[in-house]
């Protein structure tokens, strides 16, 4: 009992140095709603944001204010429950298995599936060993009459004479061979043949060649063959081959298909009480444990998408969306969208017929601008056959060379449009500033945007308490 009490204390003691080691080595930095910041964590988001690259650098004390904004809105979306949305939970996994999938590969297990396929290799190359053949070529259509048969067959037969009189091999596999790509090499194939690689009447033939003989024209499916062994081998020891097997491998791709063999042996092993998901929940828990840069590197993501959606519902979409919010904003705030120059909101547009330069302005000037485009399209320009070509938008002098020489009366020089020999221009000229926001939709939906973030942040401030830990701060990128 007296034992068994030390023992007890002894562990205690154990593990409760354990955890003061930890706490000295990657101290608290701050605490958000309750849950803790690592200084490991903090500085892996700083240095990845603050790297040589970016242009816009922030001290760490800058920094601080973006990271615990970012962090409330991870926590604000993890209170709505974003996190269980079927979209949000198919895409973190997709990343997730793309980052952890390959670590369950080990170079052990790539050595044994370049040894697999060494020994398929070598059982299907038997005895036989590999050739290195040359040939020339006559091609043969599958559907040729018997007299296109006769004649391919006497070429065949010419050349094989000339061979067999001496002629150099390889000049005539340029001269007269139909598979060029090897006719320029002599007749070379591209690659050492294994036995059940080629037709099996050039195989046959070829592999009772001896180095250096020639066939005499052999028939395959293809045309007809004359066939020089350059060279013959047995396959090379795995040893020597280890290495380009295992390039091929990687070529390939089949670490995925090692990936999958080992985690439907897991799931086998489990009896069916773990699924792959769990396989892969399980492992990235093991990496996360041993690997803080991918740990990190996870959950970014992770938070990446849940920012993305709640940002997007709480700012992006939102602002882009509320006309009537983007309308009042401008309201409010229009001496900031005020021109220093006039601008010209309309159409630059060329036809064919004159009496179409009336209809254009008849067929618009009673609807609003966005509703422009649409109407001349449906009016004009129906189907296939183009009436019109019209260019919109609101311009300044030097956008548009038709608008500013017939609105802005500058000298300049048009360019007529090819079948379309009449310009004209119809619209207003805004010397003030836009009418309403649409003139400027792309300026103000950014503005009231940031303006629904900075309240959206002022709220989720109040909301959820944080703390920072000066003195860790302080110690970012300065310890050991």
């Amino acid at each position: 009992m007296i034992k068994m009490m030390k023992r007890v204390i002894f562990l205690s003691a154990f593990f409760l140095n354990v955890i003061v080691l930890m706490a000295q080595t990657d101290p608290v930095i701050m605490t958000i709603n309750g849950n803790p910041v690592l200084r490991s964590e903090f500085e892996y988001s700083y240095n990845k944001n603050n790297s040589d690259g970016v242009i816009d650098k922030k001290s760490i004390d800058e920094y601080v204010d973006l990271f615990i904004n970012y962090k409330l809105k991870v926590i604000a979306a993890l209170d709505a429950k974003l996190d269980t949305l079927t979209s949000f939970k198919q895409e973190y996994a997709m990343y997730r298995d793309q980052q952890v999938r390959p670590t369950l590969v080990t170079d052990a297990d790539v050595l044994k599936e370049a040894r697999d396929n060494y020994n398929r290799a070598k059982e299907q190359i038997g005895s036989k060993g590999l050739i290195y053949p040359a040939h020339i070529f006559f091609l043969l259509s599958s559907n040729a009459t018997q007299e296109e048969q006769d004649r391919v067959r006497h070429r065949a037969d010419s050349v094989y004479q000339l061979l067999r009189a001496g002629a150099d091999y390889a000049d005539l596999a340029k001269r007269f061979s139909d598979d060029k790509k090897t006719g320029a090499n002599g007749g070379l194939l591209s690659t050492w043949i294994a036995p059940n690689q080629a037709f099996k009447e050039f195989e046959d033939a070829a592999y009772a060649l001896q180095i250096g003989e020639i066939s005499q024209p052999v028939l395959t499916p293809r045309g007809y063959h004359i066939i020089l062994m350059k060279d013959r081998k047995q396959l090379e020891p795995f040893d020597s081959l280890k290495n380009t097997i295992i390039q091929r491998i990687e070529q390939q791709g089949l670490r995925e298909r090692i990936a999958d063999q080992k985690i439907q042996e897991m799931v086998k092993q489990s009896g069916g009480t773990m699924s792959k998901e769990d396989i892969m929940v399980r492992r990235t828990d093991s990496l996360a444990a041993v690997d803080s840069e991918a740990k990190y590197l996870i959950q970014e993501y992770y938070d990446g998408l849940l920012l993305y959606e709640i940002s997007n519902r709480e700012v992006w979409d939102k602002g882009a969306k509320d006309e009537a919010g983007l309308a009042a904003y401008f309201k409010e705030h229009k001496k900031d969208y005020a021109w220093s120059e006039p601008r010209y909101k309309g159409i630059a547009y060329h036809v064919k017929d004159k009496a179409d330069v009336k209809a254009v302005k008849n067929c618009v000037k009673k609807l609003p601008f966005d509703q422009w485009a649409e109407a001349l399209r449906s009016t004009f320009n129906p189907d296939s056959v183009i009436r019109i070509r019209v260019e919109k938008g609101i311009f300044k002098q030097g956008d548009h060379p038709l608008i500013d020489k017939e609105v802005f009366k500058r000298d300049t020089t048009t360019t007529p449009v090819e079948g379309y020999p009449i310009d004209a221009v119809y619209g207003k000229l805004l010397k003030k500033g836009p009418e309403n926001y649409t003139d400027v939709r792309g300026q103000v939906t950014a503005d009231y945007q940031d303006m629904l973030e900075k309240a959206w942040i002022y709220d989720l401030r109040r909301r959820y308490p944080f703390t920072v830990n000066k003195e860790v701060l302080k110690t970012v990128n300065k310890h050991q």
